[in-house]
């Protein structure tokens, strides 16, 4: 695993990142379809902040079980919450807010969002 660092736009919304990231997923939903992010998912305890908590915005929708994670100065969201298969705590990595990984290298996997 590789140790990665993040963040939004701007800065106020800075984070690190432990993983392997050979495919993101392209989801097709309302909101990723707009947003435009390329996304891994991590357990929640290899993502760390780096700026405090509060220095990001929370939006939900649908079902309200992500917390769309997007800084409030520059408008671009790194990041997302939530839990996964079995109540284990996941992080969504928006890929492209990582500027060390190379996105013409990964897999892209797209998924229906839109049917969830």
């Amino acid at each position: 695993m590789t140790r990665y660092s993040g963040s939004c736009h701007c800065g106020k919304v800075a984070f690190t990142v432990e993983g392997t990231f050979t495919e993101a997923i392209d989801c097709n939903c309302s909101l990723c379809r707009r947003r435009g992010g390329l996304l891994a998912f991590v357990p929640r305890g290899q993502l760390e902040l780096q700026t405090p908590d509060e220095a990001a915005a929370t939006y939900t929708f649908n079902h309200h079980r992500l917390l769309h994670r997007f800084c409030p100065t520059c408008g671009i969201a790194p990041y997302s919450e939530g839990e996964g298969p079995g109540g284990v705590r996941m992080a969504a990595i928006n890929l492209r807010c990582l500027p060390d990984v190379d996105l013409d290298a990964l897999t892209i996997r797209k998924v229906d969002g839109k049917s969830f």
